[in-house]
């Protein structure tokens, strides 16, 4: 009988687990680069309207973070992801700013790469695992460094892509469920072999799906795994140039598509077999932002070379969909501009508004249904931007390199709230959760929230 009644009790406890967890908000979190579906939106998260790095007003935490690393936050729940990499030379070759040079660093000391989980409310660390340790395989740009993907969760599972260095996934835990190993990736500029920059595509996941996009100098692909198990689901080769774009998922009725941005090769793929459903070329020659989604079209976006465009396709799209010369339209896509596209960000599409942040901190604000400009603005004094911004509550969070804030409102008309310096380089997108927003500078990560009152918010690393 007390069996029985452990057993019983036992189930029950299951179920409301169980429960728990499907009663979970997805759009809630932030589970990947840029949060749901790479949108860098979440509304109703009640953020300060400022904060203040100097006496700490509104900073709930901040934590210093060894090594270098170019991920982004991650959030699920109460816990926040992030990786690094941690060489014997610490941070030497790393080289924000604007200038020519694409030759890489040469460091071949030994690395450490690490994926680390902390409490979101209090900074402190839950767990901290080194995934591998050696020389990279490849070496980086100046501005690039050995960690730049962000990971991918949905609660049950964390998975950080390293490159060359390999793909692991952990439980929510941290402990090691499984690992894949490619070879070497060559992330390299197509032009100069040599010019070796690292990978930096973040994997997603939906549906108990990870996928990942490979676009490298030689065999490149994309390919879907069943995130539990690892188990290679389909694989997809492409032919494209090196680029650094992550992957991103539509809808079209009840059909799941995945859809990728690149040069010669931007496409949709089904989601369950991985066959091509539609491609085109014309992109930028060396690409780096991710496609988004909205109003029952794709968004792309990118620049180098003698492109730089943004395209708004149709998900309906079918076949060999690329604009002929002369064509800014088709049958699906609905507009184009052939000169309107970043070098670096990720578009942001918020309300009735498409944004797109330049290298230099001009804002494009575009009607996303037409293409039509409705203004454009330039931020500050900084001449370089590299994070892709984030939007909540009618407020857009833009983050130059130097490390300052820029607040706007959404809008038809520019708007500048406020500007707020956090003290270090900043070259990744900021996080959002309910109450908290998160900016990963080279070498701080930190929370800003409401009423928070901390002259001394430091917690340190352990």
């Amino acid at each position: 009988m007390r069996q029985k009644i452990l057993f019983i009790s036992g189930i029950l406890i299951l179920m409301n687990l169980a429960f728990a967890y499907g009663q979970i908000d997805q759009s809630r979190q932030w589970p990947s680069y840029r949060g749901f579906q790479l949108s860098g939106v979440l509304d109703k998260a009640g953020l300060p309207e400022s904060f203040d790095i100097n006496t700490g007003k509104n900073i709930k935490w901040k934590i210093e973070i060894p090594g270098l690393s170019l991920s982004s936050p991650v959030i699920w729940g109460n816990d926040l992801f992030i990786t690094t990499a941690i060489s014997e030379t610490d941070k030497s070759g790393f080289k924000p700013g604007i200038y020519g040079s694409v030759d890489p660093v040469n460091d071949a000391s030994v690395h450490e790469w690490k994926v680390i989980c902390l409490d979101k409310e209090t900074g402190k660390i839950k767990w901290d695992r080194t995934a591998c340790t050696g020389v990279p395989a490849m070496k980086r740009h100046p501005k690039s460094t050995h960690a730049n993907c962000s990971v991918a969760t949905n609660g049950e599972y964390v998975v950080a892509f390293f490159g060359s260095e390999g793909l692991y996934c952990y439980d929510i835990n941290g402990n090691l469920v499984w690992k894949k190993n490619f070879g070497i990736l060559k992330s390299v500029f197509f032009m100069m072999k040599n010019a070796e920059w690292e990978f930096a595509s973040s994997p997603i996941i939906y549906n108990g799906v990870l996928i990942i996009q490979c676009d490298v100098l030689e065999n490149s692909f994309v390919a879907a795994y069943n995130v539990a198990t690892g188990k290679e689901l389909w694989k997809t080769n492409r032919y494209d140039y090196p680029g650094w774009c992550t992957p991103n998922i539509y809808t079209i009725g009840k059909k799941i598509c995945v859809v990728l941005n690149g040069y010669n090769h931007i496409g949709g793929y089904d989601f369950t077999t991985g066959k091509e459903i539609w491609s085109m070329s014309g992109g930028g020659d060396i690409p780096i932002p991710s496609p988004i989604i909205g109003k029952d079209l794709i968004y792309f976006n990118s620049a180098h070379g003698k492109s730089s465009p943004i395209i708004a396709v149709q998900t309906n799209a079918e076949g060999d969909i690329t604009l002929k010369n002369g064509e800014t339209s088709n049958n699906f896509i609905k507009w184009s501009q052939p000169r309107g596209g970043s070098y670096i960000h990720t578009m942001l599409l918020y309300h009735d508004r498409l944004y797109n942040v330049n290298w230099n901190g001009t804002i494009n604000c575009i009607d996303p249904l037409t293409g039509k400009e409705i203004y454009t603005a330039k931020l500050g004094n900084s001449k370089s931007f590299i994070a892709s911004p984030v939007a909540s509550d009618g407020k857009i969070y833009i983050v130059d390199e130097e490390g300052t804030v820029y607040i706007i409102k959404d809008g038809d008309i520019f708007g500048q709230l406020v500007e707020i310096p956090l003290k270090d380089n900043c070259l990744t997108a900021p996080a959002l959760t309910d109450g908290l927003i998160f900016f990963r500078t080279q070498k701080w990560l930190i929370a800003a929230g409401k009423n928070q009152v901390s002259l001394n918010p430091q917690v340190g690393y352990k």
